[in-house]
């Protein structure tokens, strides 16, 4: 990995910021989505999120970065979360993605972060890497938002 003069990653696929739209793989990805028929963009979110949902022995950083990209888009759907916005997203509008991708997406997300996943080791030595890995635990919270501790028991055994 190589970092830029302001200290962002940088690899040779061109990271330049956290964003889930901020490298050239996920730029890629909204551009191909824009080229798609808008009935076959829902198929095309599903297709990354299984694959980076799957357990593998790696899952290297080019699908990671897909994959993060991917998700940023359920989340931007849901009822709790903000559209994903960047210049480098998709530029055409997106059908209303089923309610099932977010949990996919979730275990999209545990791969994504696991030790196993390469985009996850080029985040650990990151200028940024803290703050990479603040926004994907946001994006988990959004779509699986965790429970919160009870001060009180319900009741004494």
């Amino acid at each position: 990995m190589r970092r830029s003069p302001d200290g962002h990653a940088r690899r040779e696929t061109g990271t330049w910021d956290i964003g889930p739209f901020d490298n050239d793989i996920a730029a890629d990805l909204a551009g191909d989505l824009d080229e798609t028929a808008l009935e076959e963009r829902e198929s095309m979110i599903r297709g990354v999120l299984k694959r980076a949902a799957e357990p593998a022995d790696c899952l290297d950083a080019t699908d990671g970065e897909r994959e993060m990209a991917a998700v940023a888009l359920v989340v931007g759907q849901h009822p709790d979360d903000e559209p994903a916005c960047s210049n480098y997203g998709p530029s055409e509008p997106l059908p209303t993605l089923p309610t099932d991708l977010r949990m996919l997406a979730v275990d999209a997300l545990d791969q994504g972060v696991s030790e196993l996943s390469e985009l996850a080791e080029l985040w650990t030595d990151a200028a940024n890497g803290s703050k990479w890995r603040q926004d994907i635990t946001r994006l988990r919270n959004v779509l699986d938002p965790p429970i919160p501790l009870q001060e009180e028991a319900l009741f004494e055994i």
